[in-house]
């Protein structure tokens, strides 16, 4: 039986959304083909009706989790600093610690991202610098823009290594606390 190109659309959408969560939650390389569409209910054979290779499922979740993430955390200009400084504010949060497959892909994905293939990291690179030039609007200046999103980042990637609540906290605050005071710091024109 031959299914319309909207049930197609629809699967394909299915497996990239239960795949993205997955892949936040325990790691991208963990699950294989067959575990990714059993998800969804659908056999393994299915899978390569949508995509060529495990590896162009993650570059599809790549561009997704980022184009999202720019959506969230972009700007336009000046007068999104406080809209910036409010998510900031939300991505150091013990929620985002916890909930890894509800909030960006970077922290939960990069080390994947990382070791993967060439079109992976390009995509990655295509919307990090997208969100950072976007930053970098907000902020004027580029490399504050580069600091303080490499440095959420990382912030998360510690807090998300550390057994303890407290100290998990700690890093985020500090984290927070830092990124504010560059925030406050006046630029030179």
């Amino acid at each position: 039986m031959r299914y319309s190109a909207g049930h197609k659309l629809e699967t394909r959408e299915k497996l990239l959304n239960s795949s993205a969560l997955s892949a936040k939650r325990s790691g991208f390389s963990t699950v294989g083909v067959d575990g990714l569409m059993k998800a969804i209910g659908l056999s393994g054979a299915a899978f390569y009706s949508h995509f060529s290779s495990k590896d162009a499922l993650f570059t599809a979740i790549v561009e997704r989790e980022l184009c999202q993430s720019l959506e969230r955390l972009g700007g336009q200009g000046t007068e999104d600093r406080e809209r910036l400084e409010r998510c900031l504010k939300h991505y150091l949060s013990m929620a985002h610690v916890e909930q890894p497959e509800s909030g960006c892909a970077l922290p939960a994905l990069g080390a994947e991202i990382a070791r993967a293939d060439v079109v992976v990291r390009e995509q990655a690179e295509l919307w990090i610098c997208r969100v950072q030039k976007s930053w970098a609007q907000i902020l004027e200046s580029d490399s504050l823009a580069w600091a303080i999103l490499s440095q959420c980042v990382g912030a998360l990637v510690v807090a998300r290594m550390l057994a303890t609540p407290d100290i998990q906290r700690t890093v985020l605050k500090s984290s927070h606390e830092e990124i504010s005071r560059q925030l406050a710091i006046p630029r030179a024109e």
